[in-house]
């Protein structure tokens, strides 16, 4: 199981599944590196009415009120903070997710861009042959989008659109986000109950 993981939050419609995924990660004992962009932090208000500060000091010490009690580990950087362990090839997390992942920071990871502390801890994980997870937003996608997405899947980084399945009958909205996240923590290979498996005793 992967100790340390890097979790990025960007601008994209999805914030739901990305607070949860931190929920759970921190739950299973993991350190977490959390990043977040300017328009993220519109995002989670928009969505989830969850204020971000812009600081990322401030950041951290909100959160990790929310998540006390969970036996993971939580530090949050500024999208400039170049010192970050993040930045360097030298000190990579076991993983990054990048949850939700706009289009403009998955087109900006494709083309090798780092200007920003997102985009450079995706590329360090991708040349460092560490796990990538990108979380892309909601439909439609454009060709561009795809190519970009193709190109990802070559150099080695794993798409997983949040499209939630409907075999085990979700009963709310909790149940759609659930089944999403538990397909990013396989990916990981941390450990949750979460869903049902499929041919468990009782499922379908």
């Amino acid at each position: 199981m992967p100790e340390t993981i890097c979790l990025a939050f960007t601008g994209a419609s999805g914030m739901p599944y990305g607070v949860r995924l931190l929920e759970c990660l921190l739950a299973a004992d993991c350190r977490v590196q959390l990043l977040y962009s300017q328009v993220a932090q519109i995002v989670a208000r928009q969505e989830m009415g969850l204020d971000l500060p812009a600081r990322a000091s401030d950041a951290q010490a909100a959160l990790q009120e929310r998540y006390r009690g969970l036996p993971g580990s939580l530090e949050v950087y500024g999208r400039e903070e170049w010192f970050a362990p993040v930045a360097s090839g030298s000190n990579p997390p076991d993983a990054m997710v990048v949850c939700p992942c706009s289009m403009g920071t998955l087109a900006a990871i494709a083309q090798g861009l780092a200007s920003k502390l997102i985009e450079r801890a995706a590329d360090v994980v991708l040349k460092e042959n560490r796990k990538l997870i990108l979380v892309p937003r909601e439909t439609p996608l454009s060709a561009i989008h795809l190519e970009n997405m193709l190109r990802l899947v070559r150099a080695g980084a794993v798409i997983l659109p949040p499209n939630p399945g409907f075999y085990g009958h979700p009963q709310c909205v909790e149940d759609m986000v659930d089944f999403v996240v538990a397909r990013i923590l396989d990916q990981l290979r941390v450990p949750h109950t979460l869903i049902q498996r499929w041919g468990d005793a009782g499922g379908e």
